[in-house]
């Protein structure tokens, strides 16, 4: 390696670089060697390559070190520094015309190169005239490049900012900027000589494919994040296995089904772990297994769906969804409660509006009345068994209702169950429910009354009408709050406060063993006993009033009330149908009114004075002057018969009756249960 140091004027500028590059040629071409020139820290550089000696920017004074490779480079060499440090001064012709063509050769080159090049490119110089426009920044631009050489930049490219990076000096790179519907990024830079500007180039790229890609990209990518948060939020476990049968993905359901961390899974071969299961089968025939059930070695019995995945007619892996068979039938479950509740409100529904106050349904101002309320209003606040005593018809109901409204249950269901109208054979299951395939009939699960009636109330009204072996399973739900559902092994627990009703005499029925006495005590805790009607005969003008009112409300009919002798008439009698009773007399007087007011004319002919006279007395009849209706009789004849005989089904024999024609007199005249009521 030797050293020579240029002292040419200019340095080694195009027309010089070119004179070396021939000269190399000439050395190569005599000594077979190569030659390479290095300035300062710069990589060597092949010395008979025009453009990366330009590159070098090599200086008047500048110092370059010549090395070679060959059998006679260093004499090629020292030919070679020998000619760096003269005056470049050529005389012949010939050497001329070489140095000539090395500069046209390479200057086709730049042009080819910068005419192929992808990306725009537009030089300007000192004047900030356009030199090159090359066919890429013709077709981005939409500027054809013998409209823009020659020109100002200004004039050709409006908002430009070459002419500003000239004469700054300062390089603009990584711009973006749009032009007409094209995105361009572009980078400018100063053309600096002798730290003089002697002019500007850009290099632009049309990025708006680029920014369509990125924006799909981006939106795939969302995409992707929307499918992984579904996946991982779903319930049902999911289960993803490669054509190998490789299992890649499982999403947290599926962990949670079958108990196994996502680490022991992902990675395995189903071949491995379950060779002969549905999603070998899948993979292997490239169809779908549904509903396949295995029992997993955790207890869980689990249902899956397995579905193949197919690219271009092969399959690619399958897909395997898998269910918690204990959780589905949870699901069934809730779903049959809720369904059961459902019907039950749809049913509570066509009720009245629950009264603003809780005994505000409960119509009475007698001192009896309202010591029984206090009862029940003080029951309310606790959660003890109430058991509310009195005859048919006299608003046992209507208290238990309020009782509940009026306490903390409030929020919870009111479920009333009359145990005196549902047969025995069914009364189990009414209150327990039953599970499905517990008897003939039994098609799916029912819930029973105590489960429906959880965290809330249960009413249970003419309790004495209970069969002893429904009342030993009713004693445990007092005791332990749990039960079993007909034909089931579980135990059911639950929250509720029974209320119970009757209009027997349990005292009398515990003594002669029809009534448990446990029972019996367990819902004697807080008794209230509602008076008949006729002990509180001060609130019937209360009663008339507030039925008068709703029944013309509900018949759109408008009476402006009761004269005093039709009101005396219904003061004066008995009503051994208590206020169901007044409430079905009301009822039929006001459909059946034509004046204004109701009259003794409106009453039925057993409540008039002849009526009142004739059946005053218990056992009497009408004296044989005395002509009535046909229904008074036959309603003296029935009280006469209930009263002797004490069932319907007695009174129906002794008058040659059938049991269903007796019981359908007496709820027609209000006598149903009157001689329990006498024994009450």
């Amino acid at each position: 390696m030797q050293k020579a140091v240029i002292r040419h004027s200019k340095g080694l500028h195009a027309r010089v670089a070119a004179m070396v590059v021939q000269k190399s040629h000439e050395l190569q071409e005599k000594y077979g060697a190569t030659l390479y020139f290095q300035i300062r820290s710069h990589e060597p550089v092949l010395a008979n390559s025009l453009i990366p000696i330009v590159a070098l920017r090599v200086k008047v004074g500048d110092e370059i070190s010549v090395s070679g490779k060959g059998p006679m480079a260093s004499t090629a060499v020292a030919e070679m520094v020998e000619f760096l440090e003269s005056d470049f001064l050529i005389s012949d012709s010939e050497t001329i015309s070489k140095v000539d063509n090395v500069l046209q050769n390479n200057a086709f080159t730049a042009e080819l190169v910068f005419n192929s090049m992808a990306n725009g490119l537009v030089v300007t110089d000192e004047n900030d005239i356009i030199t090159v426009f090359n066919p890429s920044a013709e077709k981005i631009m939409a500027i054809k490049a013998d409209k823009a050489i020659g020109k100002n930049v200004c004039e050709v490219i409006p908002h430009t900012r070459l002419h500003i990076v000239s004469k700054t000096m300062v390089p603009e790179l990584g711009s973006r900027q749009v032009i007409e519907k094209a995105v361009i990024i572009t980078n400018r830079t100063p053309l600096v000589v002798d730290g003089q500007s002697k002019g500007a180039v850009a290099i632009f790229e049309d990025i708006s494919s680029l920014e369509n890609v990125t924006g799909e990209l981006r939106e795939v990518k969302e995409l992707k994040e929307r499918l992984h948060l579904i996946l991982e939020s779903v319930q049902d476990g999911i289960c993803v296995v490669d054509k190998k049968g490789i299992i890649t993905y499982v999403n947290p359901a599926y962990t949670r089904i079958t108990q196994t961390p996502a680490a022991k899974l992902i990675g395995r071969n189903i071949a491995h772990i379950s060779p002969l299961g549905a999603r070998s089968k899948a993979l292997l025939t490239g169809k779908p297994v549904l509903g396949s059930i295995s029992r997993k070695a955790n207890g869980q019995t689990i249902v899956a769906n397995v579905n193949p995945i197919v690219i271009d007619n092969e399959v690619a892996g399958v897909v395997s969804v898998v269910k918690n068979m204990s959780e589905v039938q949870a699901i069934v479950d809730k779903l049959n409660e809720v369904t059961a509740r459902a019907e039950y409100l749809e049913q509570e529904l066509r009720r009245a509006k629950k009264p603003s106050l809780a005994f505000n349904k409960f119509v009475g101002r007698s001192g009896i009345v309202l010591d029984a309320l206090a009862i029940a209003a003080k029951a309310a606040e606790g959660h003890s068994t109430v058991l509310i005593r009195g005859e048919s018809g006299t608003g046992k109901e209507l208290v238990a209702e309020g009782i509940h409204f009026a306490s903390p249950r409030a929020r919870g269901p009111f479920i009333r169950v009359n145990c005196a109208a549902i047969p025995t054979s069914l009364l189990e299951s009414e209150l327990f429910g039953h599970e499905k395939g517990a008897f003939t009939g039994a098609v799916k699960r029912k819930l029973g009354s105590f489960e429906l009636a959880d965290k809330g109330t249960i009413f249970l009204d003419e309790i004495g009408d209970l069969e002893k072996s429904v009342q030993a399973k009713l004693l445990r739900v007092l005791q332990k709050k749990e039960f079993q559902r007909v034909g089931g092994e579980g135990t059911i627990s639950v929250d509720v406060r029974i209320i119970a009703a009757t209009n027997r005499d349990l005292e009398k029925m515990v003594a002669g063993d029809e009534f448990r006495e446990d029972l019996y005590y367990r819902l004697n805790i807080i008794p209230i006993v509602l008076p008949p009607l006729w002990q509180r005969k001060e609130d019937i003008p209360l009663l008339v009033e507030h039925f008068l009112r709703s029944i013309c409300a509900e018949q759109n009919k408008k009476l402006r009330g009761i004269k005093p002798d039709a009101l005396e008439v219904l003061i004066k009698y008995r009503w051994p149908g208590n206020v169901r009773e007044l409430a079905n007399i009301m009822e039929r007087m006001i459909t059946l009114a034509e004046g204004p007011y109701i009259g003794i004319d409106d009453l039925p002919i057993y409540l008039r004075q002849e009526l009142y006279a004739a059946v005053e007395e218990p056992g009497a009849f009408v004296s044989s002057d005395t002509v009535l209706p046909w229904e008074a009789y036959e309603r003296i004849i029935i009280e006469n018969s209930l009263r002797k005989y004490g069932t319907f089904n007695r009174a129906a024999k002794a008058l040659g009756l059938t049991h269903k024609t007796v019981a359908t007199k007496a709820r027609k005249y209000g006598l149903e249960k009157m001689t329990t009521w006498e024994k009450v």
